[in-house]
């Protein structure tokens, strides 16, 4: 029975160390209206694990977003490719990458722009990895005009809007 036992839990340690291992294939944004600077704040945030297996597909498997800043970098821009903020009037927002920062299990990936002096409503497209994953989540929270808002990106969805409140 002891046997039994062990074989029991190692096997669910086993499972639950293989689960954490394997790529989540999910991200968060923030985009934040920050009154203080008046631009728009953009924080996108990637499992380290997620961003490992992208950079290999997207630059070749000797690509490493651990140790090397170039990879970093060139991970900021792809990213930087497919995010897109389009105003009231359906005209795209000029981003700026501000930095890229490797974080513990985390990889950010810095933006933004300035506010437009008026803005009634906002389209957003996020498409970071889901070119390569068909599966993968991007959520987006919207703070800093009205109330906090979350978009989540799945399945074959391109484009959300927002509306603001006055």
């Amino acid at each position: 029975m002891n046997k039994i036992v062990n074989y029991l839990v190692g096997a669910l340690l086993f499972a639950a160390f293989s689960l954490s291992a394997h790529q989540q294939k999910s991200a968060i944004s923030t985009v934040l209206f920050n009154p203080r600077t008046e631009n728009i704040e953009i924080m996108h945030r990637f499992r380290v694990h997620d961003a490992e297996h992208a950079v290999r597909e997207i630059l070749g498997k000797d690509a490493d977003i651990i140790d090397s800043k170039k990879t970093q970098e060139q991970f900021g821009e792809y990213v930087n490719q497919r995010f897109s903020l389009f105003d009231s009037d359906k005209q795209s927002l000029p981003l700026k990458m501000v930095g890229v920062e490797l974080d513990g299990k985390f990889f950010w990936v810095y933006q933004e722009t300035t506010q437009p002096t008026k803005i009634d409503n906002m389209t957003i497209r996020h498409d970071a990895l889901r070119d390569l994953w068909p599966e993968q989540v991007n959520t987006i929270n919207v703070e800093g005009k009205g109330k906090l808002q979350t978009l989540t990106f799945t399945d074959s969805v391109e484009l959300l809007k927002l509306t603001f409140e006055h």
